[in-house]
């Protein structure tokens, strides 16, 4: 049997590994080709690597398993792990190929193996169809409206609907208005998960930005996509996993 290759996104380390040497039992031809602890990560990789089949948490920091999959280019068959029953069932019904749940038995996963072997040559999921399908399961976004943030030795208060774009400096995150820039201590792995995904898209693992502020987007001299934001001279450089967000501009 040819070889087929697998992303498997799962934040906690322990649950990660054990599926690991599960799969390496069950499926010796299978070769796990990235390993991935957060949603951006698993995204990432997908984009880079393109596995055959992606074993992805539903729930995870940054970005949740269905924002992956709604966000992924490449088709691949797709099994999610999630600690809920009801949502599980959900996701087997929508067409996943298929489901897990934690914690992970031996005897369910290789359940798992048999169905992912005898769709192997099958045409992969629309990810982004079985992703909205599946989307009305998860618990509302609670979108933030303010931010308490740092201007130097003076604390200030910043509506979000002021900010232009939030970017990664060291252990801090920068944000940034048309008029002053401040630091949060914040991650960004945490912040995504408080804004509207409509509002801010993530464009590199170290920015996230207004879409209504964008003004333009263009390649370098080596192909590399960067976006320029209003009022501010500086580009922002877009990572390969974001680079689809900006094909129709």
């Amino acid at each position: 049997m040819s070889s087929i290759t697998a992303l498997i996104a799962e934040d906690e380390a322990p649950q990660r590994q054990e599926l690991r040497a599960m799969l390496a039992a069950l499926w010796p031809e299978l070769d796990v080709v990235a390993e991935c602890e957060d949603g951006l990560g698993a995204l990432e990789a997908w984009a880079a690597r393109r596995p055959g089949v992606v074993f992805l948490d539903i729930r995870m920091p940054g970005l949740s398993g269905l924002e992956v999959a709604r966000q992924a280019e490449t088709p691949a068959h797709v099994v999610f792990i999630t600690a809920y029953d009801e949502f599980a069932v959900k996701a087997f019904e929508a067409g996943a190929v298929d489901y897990l749940l934690k914690p992970i038995r031996a005897d369910r996963l290789a359940e798992t193996v048999a169905r992912l072997r005898a769709r192997e040559a099958a045409p992969s999921l629309d990810m982004a169809r079985l992703a909205q399908a599946l989307s009305g399961r998860l618990a509302p976004r609670r979108a933030i409206r303010w931010i308490t943030a740092s201007v130097g030795e003076v604390v200030k208060m910043i509506a979000i609907d002021d900010v232009l774009f939030f970017q990664s400096e060291d252990k801090y995150t920068r944000v940034v208005t048309a008029t002053e820039s401040a630091h949060i201590r914040m991650p960004l792995k945490e912040l995504t998960e408080q804004l509207d995904p409509e509002v801010f898209w993530r464009v590199h693992r170290n920015a996230i930005v207004r879409v209504a502020a964008i003004r333009q987007v263009r390649p370098d001299d080596d192909g590399r996509l960067h976006v320029w934001v209003k009022g501010v001279a500086e580009p922002l450089r877009v990572s390969d996993a974001f680079r689809h967000r900006f094909r129709a501009m």
